[in-house]
């Protein structure tokens, strides 16, 4: 509701719902897929039931992010300092925004959002058992994050548009 008034507010009302309708998918298309299989990295932003935010980092190896559909995507939890605090608000608020970047040759970002889900490794390789085993000892997913897709976007550089 918020962007909305403030679209009003700013004349920005037709440029947005021009966004909306060109650029926001509610799965992800075969470019996408490609750019998330990738990615080295994403960002994850999650909050609490009272809205209490944490922005965090996950990395790995291209092809640590999975795409298990054109309506899911998957990233592996890894052992870590036993906070927890994703994980912790995904338990009470499943929403979540990833953002993928490439820093490098396209210098665009991937958007994702929508509802994510917490599952056990051993739960998700009986439905997808083709996901991959990281390769460094010591370092295998115990949990999987599931995102299902809500919105999917590219945000393009301002500069020498790039379209994905």
């Amino acid at each position: 509701r918020g962007e909305h008034l403030l679209q009003c507010a700013y004349g920005t009302s037709e440029r947005a719902r021009k966004f909306y309708s060109d650029q926001v998918l509610d799965h992800l298309n075969p470019a996408m897929v490609e750019f998330v299989g990738r990615m080295e990295l994403a960002f994850v932003a999650t909050s609490d039931a009272s809205g209490e935010c944490d922005s965090s980092l996950r990395a790995g190896p291209p092809g640590f992010l999975q795409v298990l559909d054109d309506r899911h995507v998957a990233y592996p939890e890894y052992r870590g300092n036993g906070v927890l605090a994703s994980l912790g608000n995904i338990s009470e608020n499943p929403h979540i925004g990833m953002l993928m970047i490439d820093f490098v040759e396209e210098l665009i970002g991937l958007h994702v959002n929508g509802a994510a889900r917490v599952v056990e490794d051993a739960d998700l390789r009986i439905e997808h058992p083709e996901l991959p085993t990281d390769p460094v000892p010591g370092r295998r997913a115990q949990l999987w994050v599931v995102v299902e897709v809500e919105e999917a976007y590219i945000h393009c550089r301002k500069i020498g548009r790039a379209h994905v």
